[in-house]
């Protein structure tokens, strides 16, 4: 599948994910189509507790506030299981919703497996309506997109 368009609409799914709450952590079902409304940040990392990814989605967990003053949430994405999610989400305290796209499905339909090697450091901004609003699909996955780089992004969905 291609990577979707800036003004399409957003492949739809549900996924298991975990999110800490307080000192437990509660799973469940995350649907994109049931957060229509509101936008949503999409980051898709490599792996649970690999360097890069660390300091990735600890930035994002640091920066949270920034997120929800724009109304936005935030969801971590990758092909790990919930008991790896939430290991790395307790070790790192991580306070938003990591999901489990186990079987591939949704990094497929968004465009960014790499055969063999994983999926493509990427992130996705879908707007209150479903629609895609910006993407970053990194070739090499060294670096990640910060968060003044998104929420600038998530600012300007408002002014539209």
């Amino acid at each position: 599948m291609p990577v979707p368009e800036i003004g399409t609409p957003a492949p739809d799914f549900t996924l298991p994910g975990v999110l800490l709450d307080g000192s437990g952590a509660e799973r469940g079902a995350y649907s994109l189509s049931a957060q229509r409304g509101a936008p949503v940040v999409l980051a898709f990392y490599p792996g649970d507790d690999s360097a890069v990814c660390t300091k990735q989605l600890c930035s994002y967990t640091s920066d949270l506030d920034r997120f929800r003053d724009l109304g936005a949430t935030v969801w971590g994405v990758n092909f790990s299981d919930l008991d790896s999610h939430e290991r790395f989400a307790r070790k790192r305290d991580l306070r938003f919703p990591l999901l489990a796209d186990t079987e591939r499905t949704v990094a497929k339909a968004y465009g960014i497996t790499m055969p063999g090697l994983g999926l493509k450091r990427s992130v996705f901004i879908v707007d209150a309506e479903g629609l895609v609003r910006w993407k970053h699909v990194a070739r090499i996955g060294l670096t990640f997109q910060d968060t003044d780089t998104i929420t600038a992004q998530l600012a300007a969905l408002g002014r539209r």
